[in-house]
């Protein structure tokens, strides 16, 4: 059994793969901290069946991923802060059009759990299909297709918002 690396060297490692992936599903950087923080207790508390520093990794992303869509799925029933009320994360300097980046952003964030993660992993984490597989511990044809139709859904949603920009426009 290969050692694994100390808990405050992990929690150094990943605490901004996950603290990322949470704010970026529930666009609310309290939420994410505090969601950071109970993944990372959860870590500390099966760190002993855990095999190796790759599983670790494995491991933080499915269980931020999970922890992210039942929390988008309570949010459903009761309210919190709208997107506007959030502050924004500061600007990468390679953005170019914060307009069209920020209308991405809210669209992702509007986005049903499932899809929502799926393009948060892919897209935002850089994850490869069969990484995001075993993630959520689904096929990989499953990821395929789940993403496929998140995608569309996304472009789906951003042309259906650009349509109405324009309609506004011509009135």
């Amino acid at each position: 059994m290969a050692t694994l690396p100390e808990f405050a060297d992990i929690v150094r490692e990943y605490q901004g793969m996950v603290y990322s992936m949470a704010f970026h599903a529930l666009q609310d950087r309290h939420a994410a901290e505090d969601m950071a923080q109970d993944v990372f207790l959860s870590l500390h508390e099966n760190l002993h069946r855990l095999e190796s520093a790759q599983h670790v990794k494995h491991w933080l992303a499915r269980v931020t991923s999970n922890r992210c869509i039942d929390e988008i799925r309570k949010r459903r029933y009761r309210r919190g802060p709208s997107l506007e009320e959030v502050p924004e994360p500061r600007a990468r300097a390679e953005q170019r059009d914060l307009l069209l980046s920020r209308q991405l952003r809210q669209t992702v964030a509007s986005l049903p759990a499932t899809a929502r993660v799926m393009i948060i992993l892919r897209f935002q984490e850089d994850l490869e299909l069969s990484e995001i597989a075993r993630i959520l511990e689904i096929p990989v044809q499953t990821v395929k297709s789940r993403l496929h139709r998140s995608v569309n859904l996304l472009r789906d949603k951003m042309l259906r918002r650009q349509t109405a920009v324009t309609e506004v426009k011509k009135v």
